[in-house]
């Protein structure tokens, strides 16, 4: 058991989940308290003791459904009658095709029917299982991934017919009930999807060994998904992940500004203080400290391309403004727009980001990025407002469709400011490619980051403050 849980903990550590080793222990300890034959009990006493964050849950629960998979030969607890019948060869068949050779796909779909509809979740694991060994064809050693098992499975399944069949049986002919009784069935199908799932990853558990299987299946956590190439689901768990990310920054910036409760050291109240140690400087004075909290400026580009990076970063400066003495926002295409009074007033953030891509008047001629051009304005417009004090932060990947760099105009901006730094949400390899000129920008910046996660913005934005 302990080396299954190292490799566990090490499969956590992978995808990237915080686990210490005094939390490694803390896991080992738990496991001597619970019953190791109740999964769900060894389940929840390694989820708090390992598991720290909400959004860390579902990559947590996956590698434990893979690690503490339960084997197809395995024997079933307390099975109610007629459930070992359903999956009586589930552990051979596997590998022929066949399985539950006992039943007709009939007596298959009747038994999947009842489980379903008495909510019997031991005898519909057990006609999961039946149903992979029958109609999932898996074969050891064949590289073929889960999915394309499960949709062959489903397809025989006949999720709709027995949907329907649920709801024929369900009471009540009113609005609300019909309504309760359809939300209910497919409740009720999804537990099985949820089943089948789980028997096929049991399969491929016992075929190709837990760590092969964890690889094929990692996904990364919210904060490690490449922004630019996240599909709905990523992007909704990195709105998610916005709100706590930018809690902890904000304190994380606010301790470390608290910090500084000390300036430079003060030579002239330091050797006035040493005349009563006879000139000895025994204790040291300091001035007052300065005010630390640096002004942003944030230049975004919010064409399609980048506009999803553009939005999180937008979102995220304006969430933690408190910690810096100004913020301001502008955006562009072709065409620049400041929309920094969309924040003012707004709760949410993420309201304002919505109200500049309907709103913002970013498109001067073709609606293509022309980094040039935008910088060009914003010189024009408000360069004279840029001070030593100010922090210019440029978001886009420089591709600019071939038009006129005009990097001297950066080179200006640059010599007004504080800083100027460049997060490109390209990797590094594309960077200089095709028509990014990135190279030609990177010489007037103090630095060119690298910035497709949030875990990379977060590590920027912190070392603003």
């Amino acid at each position: 058991m302990l080396d299954l849980l190292a490799g566990f903990i090490g499969e956590l550590r992978a995808i990237g989940l915080p686990v210490s080793l005094t939390e490694h222990m803390d896991a080992a300890r738990a496991l001597e308290l619970v019953d190791l034959g109740d999964r769900s009990q060894v389940r929840d006493s390694l989820a708090a003791t390992l598991v720290k964050r909400s959004d860390h849950l579902p990559a947590f629960l996956q590698a434990f459904d893979v690690y503490f998979a339960m084997r197809p030969g395995a024997p079933a607890a307390a099975e109610p009658e007629g459930a070992t019948a359903a999956g009586g060869d589930d552990g051979g068949g596997a590998g022929a095709g066949g399985g539950g050779e006992g039943l007709s796909a009939e007596e298959l779909s009747d038994l999947i029917y009842r489980a379903l509809r008495d909510d019997n979740g031991v005898q519909l694991r057990a006609g999961a299982r039946a149903a992979v060994a029958r109609y999932a064809g898996m074969e050891p050693g064949r590289p073929v991934g889960g999915t394309y098992y499960l949709y062959r499975t489903l397809r025989y399944l006949e999720l709709e017919a027995l949907e329907r069949r649920l709801l024929d049986g369900a009471p009540g002919t009113g609005g609300l009930q019909q309504r309760l009784a359809r939300d209910d069935a497919h409740g009720r199908i999804e537990r099985l999807k949820s089943e089948v799932e789980r028997a096929i990853r049991e399969h491929l558990v016992e075929d190709r060994g837990a760590e092969a299987l964890a690889r094929s299946l990692r996904r990364p956590l919210p904060e490690d998904v490449d922004v630019m190439h996240a599909n709905r689901d990523e992007l909704a768990a990195l709105e998610r992940a916005l709100r706590p990310l930018s809690r902890k920054l904000a304190t994380r910036l606010a301790r470390r500004r608290r910090r500084r409760r000390r300036g430079p050291v003060d030579l002239r109240a330091t050797v006035r203080q040493s005349l009563s140690t006879g000139g000895v400087p025994l204790e040291l004075r300091f001035r007052p400290p300065r005010p630390a909290k640096p002004e942003i400026f944030v230049v975004a580009d919010v064409s399609g391309s980048v506009a999803s990076f553009a939005r999180f970063t937008l979102h995220l400066v304006h969430a933690i403004s408190s910690q810096f003495s100004r913020v301001r926002s502008f955006v562009f295409v072709d065409g620049l727009d400041e929309v920094t009074s969309y924040f003012e007033g707004v709760d949410d953030p993420a309201e304002a980001v919505r109200r500049i891509n309907a709103e913002a008047d970013v498109v001067a001629f073709d609606g293509h990025s022309d980094y040039g051009h935008a910088l060009s304005v914003f010189r024009d417009r408000y360069a004279d407002q840029v001070t030593r004090r100010t922090t210019v932060l440029i978001l886009g990947d420089a591709r600019n469709n071939y038009h006129l760099a005009r990097a001297d105009v950066l080179a200006d901006v640059r010599a007004r400011a504080r800083h100027v730094y460049w997060l490109n949400p390209e990797p590094r390899s594309y960077w200089n490619s095709g028509d990014s000129i990135i190279e030609q920008y990177a010489r007037h910046c103090d630095g060119v980051v690298e910035c497709r996660t949030l875990r990379q913005l977060e590590a920027f934005v912190g070392d603003l403050g």
